[in-house]
């Protein structure tokens, strides 16, 4: 099928199939998927503009399919992620702006496929350590709940943080928290999701859950709210400068609808270490997936 905005020629099953995926994926860890669904797009041809933009407007509507099912399992803080917004959205237009300048200069596929292959492995490295130590302290100090977290220094140090005013999140366990700490998370994420063609979500989740405390459960449906609206706002920016191709997304969209909600409902079945463990392994994966690009590697036919 050829995609006339993009210039180029992919099989829509193929787009389907990452939509469907990214979608379960997303749905299950609380993320908008593009760092499985990036890489997969720029593996496949499309180029790094229209990735960015093109991810952002599928991502939203499938982040909306998912929170909506997250909110009905109570697994949302609505206060939370609407503070979050507000400095998403700044960090957003920073990002998208930061692609027009690199467009312009013609180094946009190597310094966002480094930009990616850095951040991912930071992240599935230090995620899957401490998931690992969690899965081990239940087990040795025989504790019965559903969320542990093993490595705390961050969330006390970020807690220490006394710059008013201050706000408390009691659906997220939070009794007191700075708020410019909140948006602070936000804006780092925004320019993620700006600049990478991300949701965020993978490293929001993170954040959320060892920066801020929050339970793991909670900061998979937050983190897919507050997706939402800033990846609503990245798809205007960057439709506005031409990097949207609405029939990819719409293709994509077709699986990722369904993929979502299955992926939501499997986070009942799961402890928070365990859903932590399995998710440090999909930013490894999107990182190898650049990697191959930027060295020469291309897709298949389809």
């Amino acid at each position: 099928m050829e995609f006339p905005i993009t210039g180029v020629t992919i099989n829509p099953l193929f787009l389907i199939v990452i939509g469907f995926l990214v979608g379960v994926l997303g749905g299950f860890f609380g993320v908008g998927g593009g760092f499985l669904a990036g890489p997969l797009m720029f593996w496949s041809g499309v180029p790094m503009n229209f990735v960015v933009g093109t991810d952002l407007a599928h991502m939203t509507g499938k982040s909306i399919v998912a929170a909506k099912r997250h909110r009905a399992l109570g697994h949302v803080d609505v206060k939370l992620g609407m503070l979050m917004i507000v400095g998403t959205v700044i960090g957003v237009e920073i990002g998208a702006r930061i692609i027009e300048f690199l467009q312009k200069h013609g180094n946009i596929d190597q310094v966002i496929g480094i930009a990616y292959i850095t951040i991912l492995l930071a992240i599935s490295a230090f995620t899957a350590w401490e998931s690992i130590k969690a899965i081990r302290m239940i087990r040795v100090q025989h504790l019965d709940v559903s969320d542990a977290v093993a490595f705390s220094g961050l969330k006390r140090r970020v807690h220490s943080i006394r710059l008013r005013p201050m706000v408390s999140f009691p659906d997220s366990g939070i009794d007191e928290i700075s708020l410019w700490v909140v948006l602070g998370v936000g804006m780092i994420t925004g320019i993620l999701a700006g600049a990478l063609g991300v949701g965020g979500g993978f490293i929001r989740m993170p954040l959320l859950i060892y920066f801020l405390g929050v339970p793991t459960h909670v900061a998979v449906g937050t983190d897919l709210f507050e997706i939402v609206f800033s990846a609503a706002y990245g798809t205007l920016t960057h439709a506005i400068k031409g990097n949207v191709d609405v029939l990819m997304a719409l293709v994509m969209q077709t699986g990722a609808a369904i993929g979502a909600q299955i992926g939501a409902v499997a986070t009942r079945y799961f402890a928070g270490p365990r859903i932590r463990l399995l998710f440090s392994a999909l930013p490894l994966l999107g990182a190898i997936l650049v990697i191959i690009r930027l060295l020469g590697g291309a897709m298949p036919e389809f």
